[in-house]
């Protein structure tokens, strides 16, 4: 493969940031923003760090994020060719459309029976965990930044110690009594 030059890398990056997008919408990040569509109030899985999870070397999948764009604006060019839906206008095909088309898209590549179903899912995948567990980074730094995705499901910050206490019980009221030798930190004796 050839090397990546730097508008292929940018490319790259709307691309799977559109993607992202329209798996958890999120707004705008400014007006002459065109991955993320703007559909959504407050961040969606862009901004709770999706890109920055699809690169992690951990994900195993980030030596084939340059495939999936390019499968992805293979997909979306024909579509487009479909639809009657111009390109062409400096931005990869993902990205120019609509985000209605998007979505559209995914659900056919996500559809049972597509023979790409599993790969797409995947990505599918990891955008959610970028949102949902924000898991390329700490929780703390996590919520210290304002992770859109932990603050709008209510995690709360650890206590000072960096500790986590449920001093409220989901059930509201406690599932059993502790046990008289547990120790201060909540570990049996």
């Amino acid at each position: 493969m050839a090397p990546q030059t730097p508008d292929d890398h940018e490319h790259r990056t709307t691309t799977l940031e559109a993607f992202a997008d329209t798996i958890i919408p999120g707004e705008k990040r400014s007006a002459g923003d065109r991955a993320v569509a703007g559909v959504s109030r407050g961040g969606g899985a862009v901004q709770a760090g999706a890109i920055e999870l699809l690169e992690w070397d951990a994900t195993g999948i980030t030596g084939g994020l340059d495939d999936f764009a390019a499968a992805l604006n293979r997909h979306a060019a024909a579509y487009a060719a479909e639809h009657g839906i111009p390109t062409g206008d400096g931005v990869p095909p993902f990205v120019s459309l609509p985000y209605e088309d998007r979505a559209a898209m995914v659900r056919w590549l996500t559809a049972p029976g597509h023979p790409e179903k599993a790969l797409w899912v995947s990505l599918a995948l990891f955008c959610n965990m970028a949102y949902d567990s924000a898991a390329h980074m700490s929780t703390v730094d996590a919520l210290a930044a304002g992770h859109p995705g932990l603050t709008s499901m209510g995690i709360a910050p650890p206590d000072a110690d960096g500790l986590w206490r449920f001093r409220a019980w989901s059930y509201g009221r406690p599932l059993a009594d502790v046990h008289p030798a547990t120790t201060e930190s909540g570990s049996p004796a």
